[in-house]
């Protein structure tokens, strides 16, 4: 477990980054990606949904950052990728047309980070995503964030993650997605 010293009200005091059973605690992760990512009551009930559906494919493991009285703040997820998995369908195609599709084939995926925004830009994302991808057995990881510049692709990219891919479609997502890529381990800067 990492433990990070807060310092002044939007921080915690004492922020444990740890193993997460998220099955148990899924609403309250589903709470802090809302919260993290806009998301309504409809879409957070069809996300249960989806990583509950995760959670049972091999190798899906979550980490957790919660604060000294237990409350979640934040949480990553990701498991071995699967190009039969929904997601590796959608972006195969994009990723082929850019000579990429490789990266489809031993990489371990970050399917969700998300942190709550009262603690973000504090290294709890960062130290999430850098903790969960060192455990990998793969050599490489893959992610999907909004095409923007964000704090987020920011990170990513600090981290060493490239684009592999932009201007993905999802269906159902109102914003096109890149798809992101790194070699293990990840760059520490």
């Amino acid at each position: 477990m990492l433990r990070f010293p807060g310092q002044g009200p939007r921080n915690p005091d004492d922020v444990v980054i740890g193993p997460l059973d998220l099955a148990a605690r899924v609403d309250e992760a589903l709470a802090v990606q809302a919260l993290a990512f806009g998301l309504g009551a409809d879409e957070v009930a069809v996300r249960r949904q989806i990583v509950l559906r995760h959670l049972s494919y091999p190798g899906a493991r979550a980490l957790g950052a919660t604060t000294p009285h237990g409350r979640l703040i934040g949480f990553v997820y990701g498991m071995p990728n699967d190009r039969t998995h929904w997601w590796s369908t959608v972006v195969e195609p994009y990723l082929r047309a850019r000579d990429n599709e490789a990266w489809l084939d031993d990489s371990f995926v970050i399917t969700e980070l998300h942190v709550h925004p009262h603690y973000q830009n504090h290294g709890i994302g960062r130290s999430l995503i850098t903790t969960i991808t060192d455990d990998a057995a793969e050599p490489r990881s893959i992610l999907s964030a909004i095409d923007t510049d964000s704090p987020a692709r920011g990170l990513y990219h600090a981290l060493g993650y490239e684009d592999l891919a932009r201007q993905v479609l999802f269906p159902s997502a109102p914003k096109p997605y890149a798809v992101m890529g790194a070699p293990l381990p990840l760059r520490r800067r």
